[in-house]
């Protein structure tokens, strides 16, 4: 942060604290709003030099697309540390069932409360490399809560073509994007109008294999 000046803090903690309370990015003419720039070209100017700088990146094709280059997982207020919560470990989820069917589950474990930014459902131990870039790698325990909905720029579990896989979720009109953080993997595009895509949980933390 020392890299900015005052008015590139203000913007990027605008940005962070309105993701941490809607659970969205603001466009351009609310930030300019929210901090009395004289135009959302202002606050694009803004933005252009935090991208620059990398501590965002953004979608120009999307009026809300602000991503934090640090914001891997949905953004809440963190659990109280000192509190267990005791979740199921699941392993690879065979097609067609339920995530967390009694065959799926290695164990049972207690965990930290405070280590999550909300109250995770259970721990999906991730296979494969592909989203190392957001720092999640094979073998890690992701953290996953039950969701209604995924936001882009989120890193979620998703249920397609009959698989289970972890990526971050972008909309382009009818079109899901599934994107890998990893350069080695292409991004998974779904069809929403002949596909079906089903949403089993938000990323809220992960714990490193060890």
């Amino acid at each position: 942060m020392h890299d900015l000046t005052a008015k590139q803090r203000r913007v990027y903690e605008f940005i962070r604290d309105t993701i941490a309370d809607r659970h969205t990015p603001p466009t351009r003419a609310e930030i300019a709003q929210a901090l009395g720039f004289a135009s959302a070209n202002a606050a694009q100017a803004h933005l252009r030099t935090l991208e620059r700088k990398g501590f965002i990146e953004l979608n120009a094709r999307l009026s809300r697309g602000i991503r934090l280059t640090d914001d891997t997982f949905e953004t809440e207020p963190a659990m109280p540390p000192g509190s267990a919560l005791r979740l199921a470990v699941v392993g690879r989820v065979a097609a067609g069932a339920p995530v967390l069917a009694v065959e799926h589950v290695e164990r049972h474990c207690e965990v930290d409360a405070g280590l999550f930014s909300r109250r995770p459902d259970y721990l999906l131990r991730v296979s494969g490399d592909s989203m190392v870039g957001a720092g999640i790698f094979d073998g890690d325990l992701l953290a996953v809560a039950r969701a209604p909905e995924v936001r882009t720029g989120q890193v979620a579990v998703f249920r397609w073509d009959d698989e289970v896989t972890v990526k971050r979720f972008a909309r382009e009109g009818n079109t899901a994007r599934l994107i890998a953080e990893n350069p080695d993997y292409d991004d998974i595009l779904v069809d929403s109008q002949r596909e079906t895509l089903e949403l089993e949980g938000l990323a809220v933390g992960v714990i490193r294999a060890l």
